[in-house]
């Protein structure tokens, strides 16, 4: 036996680099249906969950749609509350009781 490649072993590597690749492409089409479906089935729900934005270690502002609408809430482990729309309107939530960030307090007293 010679040291090297001989023209059985270059056939599998070639075989096997071929197979992964069509495993590679079918479950990339895979994945494309299923994101195509998963789209369809969203399209017709009344709510739907836009964006998330994380402000503190355990608090979140949510962007969230329902129906037409768009509304901002808030998100703590204890509590949910409505920021903008409708139901914050409704809410005995005044915007003097809102706290500022700590980064945004220490830049208004600068600037005053």
């Amino acid at each position: 036996m010679s040291p090297g490649f001989n023209g059985t072993d270059l056939f599998r590597l070639l075989g096997s680099f071929v197979l992964v690749l069509a495993l590679l492409a079918a479950l990339l089409w895979a994945l494309r249906r299923l994101q195509t479906k998963i789209i369809s089935q969203n399209a017709g729900r009344k709510l739907q969950l836009l964006e998330v934005l994380s402000v503190g270690t355990r608090q979140k502002v949510a962007l969230v749609r329902v129906g037409d609408r768009e509304v901002l809430i808030g998100i703590s482990p204890t509590q949910i509350c409505a920021l903008t729309g409708e139901m914050a309107t409704k809410s005995n939530i005044s915007t003097d009781t809102l706290v500022m960030p700590e980064s945004n307090r220490t830049e208004a007293q600068h600037v005053a």
